[in-house]
């Protein structure tokens, strides 16, 4: 089978093999490479003399006009041998006898009765009647030693594709459009990325990212989306906050580090998101200072809770001219973290560029923490840097222009 790496089907016994992609990255191709592959016996798969496959998606004109006849298309990568096609049966004939039969999720019952050895579904996520077709077609998929499904979409967050990213048995590979610049026009990578680079809708549609809400979360993905502003003006104040992990091992959780200003109207702007892991000590401590230097800081706020003395004691180690306050938090995250969000909803917050990771832990934070079960240190972080801007007042700021 020809293409990338990522494009190759796994050689591992599989069943269902997941494709996230992005605009453009390839997907389609991999998912008609990977029936003229089946069909014609290429390695890994073996010569079969009676082959049934199933071509599932949204309608059947997006069947004919993407996954059969578009320029990456089955028609176009079968080189050696093309099909013909039978418009009244609505399905693809090889010379060998194998065929692929055209199926809508606009017609879920369509696939009750017909029996198969394999299906390839393209852009489940925008599938109509989504689960009972995905249905249908497990009950159909019985030919065969062992029947294989192959299914590429651009994410979105619907049950059914969550399902399947969560189910250990599927095998899911992603694509970023970026990774087929080659094969697009030149001038589609710069503009997108001005357009969407960053955007919620960019990391969805270019980079195959699944993206969704909390209902119930402190911030929104649409709220992300209006906050975001280039333009930024003096700042009297800029504060780097760090809230340290317990320990550097590979399962502790991140150092948050986070970065923000306030200007002369009230404003606060997030300046930068810093947070790593795992980090030892002596590595979050430099990666603080630098940041406090860089961004021409007058004050690194660090929670005690962790490490008490200790977190003030080793960025003094590093550097014992850098101001340092230790905060202890006496409240719960989630009660820390609602006056700051009640400041994103009155508009009182700015953020200076796109934080994905930042962003997807603000979403995704509850009173409940966060569905992973893991520390939001990035979110602690960025409570800390608000809460001593925007919560306190300064009686002697310093002006600051970033340039």
């Amino acid at each position: 089978m020809n293409g990338r790496p990522s494009q190759q089907p796994p050689r591992d016994n599989w069943r269902t093999w997941l494709i996230l992609g992005g605009r453009g990255s390839g997907k389609t191709r991999a998912g008609a490479e990977w029936v003229n592959s089946l069909v014609r016996g290429f390695p890994p798969f073996e010569p079969k003399e009676t082959l049934n496959i199933a071509l599932v998606g949204e309608t059947l004109a997006d069947v004919r006009e993407v996954m059969i006849d578009g320029p990456s298309g089955i028609m176009a990568v079968s080189r050696l041998e093309r099909p013909r096609f039978e418009a009244t049966r609505r399905r693809l004939v090889w010379a060998s006898g194998a065929t692929a039969a055209m199926f809508s999720s606009e017609d879920p019952d369509s696939l009750r009765g017909p029996q198969f050895d394999a299906a390839w579904c393209d852009e489940l996520a925008k599938w109509k009647n989504v689960q009972a077709t995905w249905d249908m077609l497990q009950f159909g998929l019985r030919l065969g030693e062992s029947p294989k499904l192959v299914v590429t979409t651009t994410p979105k967050p619907i049950a059914l594709l969550k399902a399947l990213m969560a189910d250990e048995t599927v095998l899911t590979q992603r694509m970023a459009t970026s990774e087929n610049q080659a094969n697009l026009a030149p001038s589609f990578m710069v503009h997108v990325k001005k357009l969407y680079g960053g955007t919620r809708l960019g990391r969805q549609e270019l980079d195959g990212e699944l993206i969704e809400d909390r209902r119930d979360a402190l911030w929104s993905r649409q709220m992300m989306e209006e906050i975001y502003s280039a333009d930024v003006p003096e700042l009297k104040r800029i504060v780097v906050a760090i809230d340290p992990p317990a320990s550097a091992t590979k399962k502790s959780d991140a150092c948050g580090i986070v970065a923000a200003g306030l200007d002369a109207k009230g404003f606060g702007w997030v300046l930068a998101d810093e947070s790593f892991a795992p980090a030892k000590p002596i590595q979050w401590a430099r990666r603080t200072i630098a940041l406090f230097y860089r961004l021409e800081a007058d004050l690194i706020i660090a929670e005690i809770n962790q490490g008490g003395d200790m977190v003030p004691a080793v960025i003094a180690a590093e550097d014992p001219t850098v101001p340092v306050r230790g905060v202890r938090a006496n409240r719960g995250k989630a009660l820390r973290a609602e006056p700051i969000a009640a400041l994103y909803e009155q508009g009182r917050v700015r953020h200076a560029g796109r934080f994905a990771a930042l962003e997807d832990e603000m979403c995704d934070f509850t009173h409940a923490g966060l569905s992973s079960g893991r520390s939001p240190d990035r979110v602690d972080a960025l409570v800390w840097a608000l809460s001593e801007l925007m919560l306190k007042t300064d009686a002697n700021p310093r002006i600051r222009v970033l340039g």
